[in-house]
């Protein structure tokens, strides 16, 4: 056998040091442990307990498939998609498109994250983030070697404007917000995006703004889009997803609303890395987006049982937890008295009470117990022994 020329042989020390520098995911990491604990209920993952509207899977079930629906479709997305989206955000979150912006479907709005990226940076540029952060986020700005710049929020998770303007360098390319918020569940308030986005204006940034939540609010609060801000367009990109809604998960549909100039290094970066949007999952998102955001609205009372229930529990365990409730996604962020990490203190509840949740560090969070617990997955019945093997676990790991 021929050997391989110098050029062609594996750089093994190459490979491993670009993605050493990326957090292993921790979502997978949490399920390997679930899966040798049989019965663990699970308050980890950020899913919901529903699936599609029915209206969706009909779409599906109706294309024809004897024609041109298996070769491969727009770059962008499909035509008919991105003209109801297009009304759906014009509608919903005051943003219309076009002529200085346009919408891209994309595989989930973790892609768009990426793809957007790809798009405005160079290695050793600078995105900003506020902690916690959406790890999926830092985790694609370690891969395309640009430099996370962590900015602290208040003590009850919300944006603070003057450390994320003293953060600003001549390397900065983007400040991303999340809201509502992944992992502490806060919304933010409307003058608080509307000053990140003016630094972004007044800066010459781009405003990277996740709204994959922005049907999940409760008690009153209100979601706010930064891009339906007049001129905002040219500067602004932001990302929402069909996985949360309308229980989409594994159909990997999301899209994002980017500015006209940053059309052509997209749609670079999206025929490299998925050619196109698959088709059968776009006109099931159709049948989705057709159903509208009263199908959200028809599951959100339970989920906000659910979210009542767990609060409770948790207000009465403040003499180990503290916990600042926000009014939005399906999270709560605790931070426990105790001199455990985070990750034994995971594994011990996983192990020892057959509960699980995620640990903060993934999260940004470099000193104290963090833990974030998700509800969205959870019927009443699970939810009460979820909380109940939690506290319990809890106050045995704390004493």
């Amino acid at each position: 056998m021929q050997a391989l020329p110098d050029f062609a042989r594996p750089k093994p020390d190459v490979a491993i040091g670009r993605m050493e520098a990326v957090q292993t995911p921790i979502i997978a990491v949490i399920a390997e442990l679930i899966k040798t604990h049989p019965g663990t209920i699970s308050l980890g993952q950020g899913v919901v307990h529903y699936g599609p509207p029915p209206a969706a899977i009909e779409r599906v079930r109706t294309l024809d498939y004897s024609g041109d629906i298996h070769k491969y479709g727009p770059t962008g997305g499909i035509e008919q998609l991105c003209e109801i989206i297009a009304v759906k955000l014009a509608a919903e979150n005051g943003i219309r498109v076009g002529p200085d912006s346009r919408v891209i479907v994309t595989a989930g709005s973790n892609m768009a994250f990426l793809h957007a990226l790809f798009a405005i940076t160079r290695p050793g540029d600078e995105i900003i983030l506020p902690v916690p952060y959406y790890f999926n986020h830092e985790m694609a700005i370690a891969m395309l070697d640009c430099r996370v710049v962590l900015v602290p929020t208040t003590d009850d998770y919300q944006l603070q404007p003057d450390a994320i303007r003293r953060a600003i360098t001549s390397r900065t390319r983007a400040i991303v917000t999340v809201s509502p918020n992944n992992p502490s569940g806060m919304v933010y308030p409307e003058d608080s995006l509307r000053e990140i986005n003016s630094l972004c204006r007044d800066h010459g940034l781009y405003h990277i703004s996740d709204e994959a939540y922005e049907y999940f609010t409760y008690d009153g609060a209100r979601h706010f889009s930064p891009g339906s801000i007049p001129g905002a367009g040219q500067y602004t990109i932001s990302l929402y997803s069909l996985s949360k809604a309308y229980g989409f998960a594994n159909w990997r549909v999301g899209y994002m609303v980017a500015p006209e100039h940053l059309v052509t290094a997209l749609y670079k970066v999206q025929d490299t890395n998925l050619i196109c949007p698959p088709i059968v999952p776009q006109y099931a998102a159709i049948g989705a987006l057709e159903a509208g955001r009263n199908y959200c609205a028809q599951k959100l009372a339970g989920i906000n049982e659910v979210r009542n229930i767990i609060l409770a529990e948790l207000r009465g365990r403040n003499a180990f937890c503290t916990l600042s409730p926000g009014n939005g996604a399906f999270y709560f962020l605790l931070k426990i008295d105790t001199g455990l990490d985070d990750m034994t203190v995971a594994r011990r509840l996983i192990s020892e009470h057959g509960v699980a949740v995620i640990p903060g560090h993934t999260f940004g969070f470099s000193n104290g117990c963090y833990l974030r617990v998700s509800y969205g997955a959870l019927d009443i019945l699970n939810t009460r022994e979820g909380i109940r093997r939690l506290t319990n676990g809890l106050k045995a790991v704390v004493e």
